[in-house]
């Protein structure tokens, strides 16, 4: 911080002057390829849906292409272009950005805003995870079910533009911090790896000749599968509560919310329709699912709710969802094959893997309460860095 004080005591002495985007620079409106288009190889292309799976503060290539005829046609951002998310299912998707840092133009979905500025690229995107961004964009959100931010609304916001010099400082201190959560994931993953190893043998050892499809299952009356209903931040908003609402948009938990109602009270799976396809094991409380989740429920005669959730979870490993290709409840059952062991030989692989799930995923010790101190560090230094006392008119 001290740094950043001295740089702008030196460079901006009277104070930093904050303007609205689009004073700075200009919007331009995505658009051309769609998912039908994606090839393996061509121009690289940049959908919207990446943007908040895929990306973090800026890319320098992409994993998805198109063909250069549909380039031709297509809006592109340029090195140094900030591309941002303008549609989502919820608020907090809004305004998520990547900084292209291509070597060249990358072809542009729609839901998108293109930002050609002088500004920093990086220190743009940084600045659209600010607490001052998402507060200030509340008041030019639009619709209901889905959540847009028109380009007026987010061209209105208004952000500190110290000299270029304090921006380049300021995104090198939050790329350091960056780093290190980085470095802290990759040891967790290492980890979760050798975890998910160990899973994978005991429950294939568990397993035995007698396979049948998720939908064969199903069909017998073993399993129950369903989805969830359609709950927006107005509707939780409407009926305040403290229930949890869990949705494919969520991290960690997949919690999308609290709401004073509730779908279940019961032990289920439920899954992330259009999140990648995750599974989540949620023991009996009171909680609802989003339309964009499913669940399943058991036949606590035949089959542990557990032990299905950890035989899926290896199932799931193997298989690619994303927003080309998701996870409805129809697609699932023909997807997963299993067996149904003994009870007792279900409790005994879900008693040793209850056992190593919690050295690796407790909250309260270890790696991943390091990591979430360590974000919790980020976004405070983070919003600290943004902040600047505004140049006098």
């Amino acid at each position: 911080m001290n740094t950043i004080d001295r740089l702008v005591r030196k460079l901006s002495p009277q104070g930093v002057p904050h303007k609205a985007l689009a004073e700075l620079g200009t919007f331009t409106r995505g658009g051309g390829p769609q998912k039908k288009d994606f090839i393996d190889a061509g121009t690289g292309c940049i959908h919207y849906g990446q943007i908040y799976t895929h990306y973090g503060i800026s890319a320098e290539e992409t994993n998805v292409f198109v063909a250069p005829e549909v380039a031709s046609r297509s809006r592109t951002a340029a090195p140094g272009d900030v591309v941002i998310a303008v549609t989502g299912e919820n608020d907090e998707d809004l305004g998520k950005a990547v900084a292209w840092l291509g070597d060249s133009p990358v072809a542009v979905s729609n839901h998108t805003l293109i930002f050609t500025s002088l500004l920093v690229p990086k220190f743009v995107s940084y600045f659209l995870q600010s607490t001052s961004f998402h507060q200030q964009k509340q008041r030019y959100i639009t619709g209901a079910e889905v959540r847009s931010l028109p380009a007026k609304g987010l061209g209105s916001i208004r952000i500190p533009v110290p000299p270029l010099e304090v921006q380049q400082e300021i995104v090198r201190i939050l790329d350091k911090f960056t780093e290190l959560e980085a470095e802290l994931e990759a040891e967790l993953e290492a980890r979760q790896k050798q975890y998910a190893h160990y899973r994978r043998q005991l429950v294939e050892a568990s397993q035995s000749s007698d396979v049948s499809t998720l939908g064969k299952w199903e069909d017998r009356g073993v399993v129950k599968l369903g989805r969830g209903k359609v709950i927006s931040k107005k509707t939780l908003a409407a009926t305040p509560g403290d229930y949890p609402v869990y949705s494919s948009s969520g991290v960690g938990s997949g919690e999308f919310g609290r709401y004073g109602k509730y779908m279940f009270d019961d032990e289920r799976i439920t899954w992330s329709v259009d999140g990648g396809g995750r599974l989540f094991h949620r023991p009996a409380h009171k909680y609802s699912v989003t339309n964009v989740s499913g669940w399943m429920t058991v036949d606590a005669s035949q089959v542990r709710t557990k032990y299905l959730y950890y035989v899926l979870i290896t199932k799931w490993e193997n298989e690619r969802f994303d927003y080309t290709r998701k996870a409805h409840p129809s697609v699932i059952r023909d997807v997963y094959s299993f067996s149904i062991p003994s009870l007792e030989t279900q409790d005994e692989v879900v008693d040793a893997l209850n056992s190593f799930d919690a050295l690796v995923g407790d909250l309260s010790s270890g790696l991943p309460a390091e990591i979430v101190a360590r974000r919790k560090q980020y976004e405070y230094y983070r919003d600290r860095l943004l902040s600047f006392e505004e140049l006098s008119a």
